[in-house]
């Protein structure tokens, strides 16, 4: 059972760099677990128990799930509790193998939230409970309670009386055809994946306008696929990055990039456009992946300069984690997402510009100019804590849907 689990982590993490027809049967499972796959894969992994989550004793009840991305929905749980004493919020979290384990309330096997009725019934009971019902990356929470509908549940959970929104992470809802047109640079016409990813956004795309219910994003640059969205910035632990070591106190500068994803991030371009440098004995480069959360800390702590993504024109996690350690990033950001993150925060936006054929004059300008560096890594710090401490986006999601009664689009 560990080696099924083993291989099935494998194939997880190196999807974006499998062929489309391989990608279609990783995904086969959880979009069709009734198919011939999905029976097969539930029967191997077995469907198990999980616990349900706990209805908190609070005036507002808010539930998040289910796909809690780098973290992300017990972040925002804790933020709006922090925010606001009327409200207890809990996330659940369907887990799949070889995943990165994040903390969450409730975390629950693929295989459970997929193939067992009797927790999929057990949470829906839980679920009735709360008042306010946030919804990940439009994904189907309950399994097959509601034939792994969305607008089923949001129909369910509706005239059980509670207050339905969603919140978008990034490929679920990214136009790849959309994208190509932003930039020269977008992954989408070498990432195998771009077919489905297409599809889904799509349906996604779809789904939202058709129930106007209302809509955030993660990161700033979905702003321009749902533009009657409101970005509810991700929220990174600040302190838990926070380090007193230098940045380029050393001749030869250290330079890491994590790569959750290759082909998105531009992995490949890293090394070439940095070689000189290196064979001159400028920097060292290390491309680190793999690494568990826990690690992070001390991996960014240990870099002058953090190589973020260079294809996809935006930042996220990675990049915020950096910027609270102090450190330099490095990625590439379209000139319209740095302008809306200036008007909605008044602060400019602490990433270093460069793209693919510029990043090695730019690592080499900031090894010329320290000091230059040493201020864009000054910033970062006090950037991460107005934007993405988790006040900002409590603020939001409170202001303009649990507090507003949480119907309507904004266009």
């Amino acid at each position: 059972m560990a080696g099924v689990h083993d291989l099935a982590g494998w194939l997880v993490r190196r999807r974006s760099s499998m062929p489309a027809w391989v990608n279609r049967i990783i995904e086969a499972p959880a979009r069709n677990p009734d198919g011939l796959i999905g029976r097969m894969a539930y029967a191997v992994l077995g469907s198990g128990t999980a616990p349900t989550t706990s209805v908190p004793d609070s005036e507002l009840r808010v539930y998040i799930a289910p796909t809690n991305y780098s973290g992300q929905g017990h972040l925002w749980a804790r933020a709006i509790e922090r925010a606001d004493e009327r409200i207890g919020a809990r996330n659940m979290a369907i887990e799949i193998p070889g995943g990165f384990a994040f903390p969450a309330d409730t975390p629950v096997p693929i295989a459970v939230n997929s193939a067992s009725a009797k927790w999929q019934r057990q949470e829906w009971a839980a679920v009735r409970h709360f008042t306010h019902v946030l919804i990940e990356a439009e994904r189907p929470i309950f399994g097959g309670l509601f034939d792994r509908r969305v607008a089923a549940e949001v129909a369910a959970m509706e005239e059980a009386g509670l207050s339905v929104a969603f919140i978008s992470h990034g490929t679920d809802i990214r136009s790849p055809a959309a994208h190509q047109e932003r930039t020269v640079w977008s992954p989408y016409p070498e990432d195998p994946r771009t077919p489905v990813l297409q599809e889904d956004a799509d349906a996604n795309i779809a789904l939202l306008d058709e129930l106007r219910r209302p809509v955030f994003v993660s990161t700033p640059d979905l702003l321009l696929d749902v533009p009657w969205a409101r970005w509810c910035p991700v929220v990174v632990d600040g302190p838990r990055f926070a380090t007193d070591r230098p940045v380029l106190s050393s001749a030869r500068a250290r330079i890491v990039h994590a790569s959750s994803s290759a082909v998105q991030k531009g992995s490949q371009h890293i090394e070439p456009a940095l070689r000189a440098l290196i064979d001159a004995g400028a920097v060292d480069y290390e491309l680190i992946s793999g690494i568990s959360s826990e690690r992070m800390p001390e991996v960014v702590a240990g870099a002058d300069i953090v190589l973020d993504q260079f294809r996809l024109g935006s930042y996220g996690v990675a990049a915020c984690e950096a910027m609270a350690a102090g450190r330099i990033v490095v990625g590439h950001v379209l000139p319209s997402v740095r302008e809306r993150v200036e008007t909605e925060t008044g602060l400019a936006l602490p990433i270093v510009e460069a793209t693919p054929d510029t990043l090695g004059a730019v690592v080499e300008g900031l090894l010329a100019d320290r000091a230059a560096g040493r201020r864009a890594a000054a910033a970062g710090p006090d950037y991460v804590a107005a934007v993405h401490s988790g006040a900002r986006s409590a603020a939001v999601l409170i202001e303009d849907w649990i507090d507003s009664g949480g119907h309507g689009r904004r266009d």
